[in-house]
């Protein structure tokens, strides 16, 4: 269930940001459309009591419980500037705002942007083992926690290969391509 509500509260995510972006630009109505825009953490508090409630009813922890805080941990990190990106473009296509700025892909700012990258992952990942550690405290049942440590390692390793790959342009920096040469 908790795996579904993951994908709902995703969605869900994504419909206000289009509502509260419709409102704003094709309505004109700023201010309900900030409001749309602003209710997405409401999204989060669902998902983090519907995994709180489901654990503290008796349900073992599963992979899809472990996700779940970091899903939280991830939109707190992410969100922002998902919604500024967004924003950004509705902007320009419907409200003659600036052309939004093209994403670097080479050189040292480049590397300065894939670095910052990591530090919000590291942030998300602290949240959501903030959330987890809470979980497990919360219940109080190491045996129907013991998953979620299992999500914990496997967040781990996966934030340090984006670590690697993340502090990779900053050793080896990508290179301007022009035709078909690098420069």
């Amino acid at each position: 269930m908790i795996g579904w509500l993951i994908v709902a509260c995703e969605v869900g995510f994504w419909i206000l940001i289009l509502i509260g972006l419709f409102t704003r630009y094709f309505l004109k109505q700023k201010k309900l459309g900030a409001f749309f825009l602003w209710s997405t953490p409401v999204v989060d508090l669902v998902l983090i009591a519907a995994t709180v409630i489901d654990l503290k009813n008796g349900q073992h922890a599963s992979f899809f419980h472990g996700l779940a805080a970091y899903y939280i941990g991830m939109t707190v990190a992410f969100g922002h500037s998902m919604i500024r990106w967004a924003d950004e473009r509705f902007a320009y296509k419907f409200s003659n705002g600036p052309i939004p700025q093209p994403k670097i892909k080479h050189g040292t700012e480049h590397a300065s942007n894939e670095r910052k990258g990591w530090y919000r992952h590291l942030l998300g990942w602290t949240i959501g083992n903030a959330l987890l550690m809470a979980i497990i405290m919360f219940v109080g049942d190491a045996g129907r926690t013991e998953e979620l440590l299992k999500v914990m390692k496997l967040w781990l390793f996966v934030l340090a290969i984006d670590f690697i790959i993340s502090f990779s342009y900053t050793i080896f920096p990508k290179q301007k391509k022009v035709g078909n040469e690098t420069l």
